[in-house]
């Protein structure tokens, strides 16, 4: 456990001290913030928007041979709401424990997914000593005050590591008996999972009809859409939003993100339709 997810990033890096990183991009930027702290050089690995931001393995085990120590993914992606499967990153981690790389994978997001199961690498810890799983509570639960998160490994020479270079008192008592109740919360974690992934539904099949926009398969609680209107920018779209009480993102400022595109978290049915009624009018 620990001060939120940002805190184990921050240890992992720190205990890991890589030489030389790849971040699977486009994506969070406070991977690259840690990094800049550890000397590291990064570098990202392009997800392609012809491919839906789809990853292909293959090229990204030909990518990362003889180059790198350390790779970072997020999975499912933000901001892209790509997944990776666990069978192909099962394929990953071998590659990666073959090279000595090892491998920190967030998972923020994972309990959005339509089968956790079919996303999650934390039964991978098992079998592979080069790989760390971190979550989080504050986007499932909706509690970032908590400052609660937890990471999983099989390495238990690594985790004990990381414990020694942990503050003292990193989680503070509220969060650990909160984190106690949310977790075991059992209708709260059916109601939002039918929530989302009914409204995802939803929104993605209404946005395909409309072709001012490009959807992409979506894991996460959010959806990203590409622009295709020439005349229309994404800082358009996000100043019509906000103007009517919609906050959505604009992604311009993501690395790897060639284009105009926006990114929206999926909220109650009724600010879903809101939405949905600003871009089909844009």
């Amino acid at each position: 456990p620990g001060n939120g997810s940002s805190e184990l990033i921050a240890l992992l890096i720190q205990e890991r001290n890589p030489k030389h990183t790849l971040i699977l991009g486009p994506t969070y930027s406070e991977y690259s913030r840690e990094l800049s702290f550890s000397g590291s050089t990064q570098e990202y690995y392009h997800l392609r928007e012809k491919d839906n931001f789809v990853l292909n393995v293959d090229d990204l085990c030909h990518t990362l041979e003889g180059k790198y120590d350390f790779l970072i993914i997020c999975n499912p992606n933000n901001p892209t709401s790509s997944a990776i499967t666990r069978e192909n990153l099962r394929k990953l981690l071998t590659f990666c424990a073959e090279k000595n790389i090892f491998v920190m994978i967030d998972e923020t997001y994972v309990e959005f997914a339509p089968d956790i199961s079919e996303i999650t690498s934390v039964t991978l810890t098992k079998e592979f000593t080069n790989l760390m799983v971190l979550r989080g509570v504050s986007k499932f639960y909706a509690a970032p005050g908590m400052r609660l998160g937890y990471g999983i490994t099989g390495n238990l020479d690594f985790l004990k590591k990381m414990k020694e270079k942990q503050v003292p008192w990193s989680l503070n008592s509220l969060g650990a008996l909160a984190g106690e109740l949310m977790l075991q919360d059992k209708d709260y974690i059916h109601r939002t999972r039918e929530l989302i992934l009914s409204e995802r539904t939803r929104l993605l099949q209404t946005l395909e009809e409309i072709p001012t926009y490009k959807t992409y398969p979506a894991y996460a609680n959010f959806i990203l859409l590409k622009i295709q209107k020439p005349s229309l920018t994404s800082y358009d779209v996000f100043d019509t939003c906000i103007r009517q009480g919609l906050m959505i993102r604009d992604c311009s400022s993501f690395e790897c993100l060639d284009g105009e595109y926006i990114r929206f978290c999926i909220m109650n049915p009724e600010d879903n339709t809101r939405l949905l009624n600003i871009l089909a009018s844009l």
